[in-house]
């Protein structure tokens, strides 16, 4: 049964896949861009099957249950998340460079991500389960604690390199922050609205200016 995969650790890279592997990556790859547009729990061995034009027992094999795929699904966002926004970010020095790479590639994210053409699986994810309680609820909510649990810490980061006044709340930054990233998902998504990304960084560049030393 494949466990969602974690934040905690951002800096090792994934080992080379084996072909099997390869194989299940682009499955899943798949999975997250029907999952992205019509739900995990609308997505099925069978709603795969039709997208990949590969057989019920062939994805079977690789998954097992619809739970399991699920799961599996939802690991895959977690991995692309990582790779593609906190990877990059934690390439940078600690402190406001590594903050405002966060932003950046946050935005882009969910603003051009291939895989997810319904937009981002994480914050539907987040949604679709808020008040459905059951094993899947309790993978996302741990996911996102594990997600700001990192934001926080590169926030006292910040505050350790004095470029962030002492007396700021890092869970109340890590608050504003993704409340901005959440706010230009739904107004680019939803609205159409094409100016979000940058409104998302003014917002941003007056959190920074409100927490800096004076």
């Amino acid at each position: 049964m494949d466990e969602p995969l974690s934040l905690r650790d951002l800096r090792f890279p994934p080992p080379t896949l084996r072909k099997g592997e390869r194989t299940r990556e682009s499955i899943l790859n798949d999975a997250v861009a029907l999952a992205s547009q019509v739900g995990l729990e609308s997505l099925s061995i069978g709603s795969l099957a039709l997208r990949t034009s590969m057989s019920k027992s062939g994805l079977f094999a690789h998954f097992g249950s619809k739970e399991e795929l699920q799961r599996a699904t939802l690991a895959r966002a977690e991995q692309l998340f990582r790779e593609r926004v906190f990877d990059p970010a934690m390439a940078q020095p600690p402190g406001l460079l590594r903050l405002q790479s966060l932003m950046d590639h946050w935005l882009a994210y969910m603003d051009g991500c291939d895989e997810s053409p319904g937009g981002c699986l994480l914050v539907g994810a987040a949604m679709e389960y808020d008040d459905r309680p059951g094993p899947m609820r309790n993978i996302v909510a741990e996911g996102q604690r594990e997600l700001r649990g990192a934001i926080a810490k590169a926030v006292r980061m910040a505050i350790d390199s004095q470029e962030l006044r002492a007396d700021v709340d890092p869970w109340q930054f890590t608050f504003e922050l993704y409340g901005i990233v959440l706010a230009a998902h739904h107004e680019r998504r939803l609205l159409d609205d094409r100016r979000s990304n940058e409104r998302a960084q003014r917002a941003f560049d007056r959190l920074v200016r409100c927490s800096a030393p004076s």
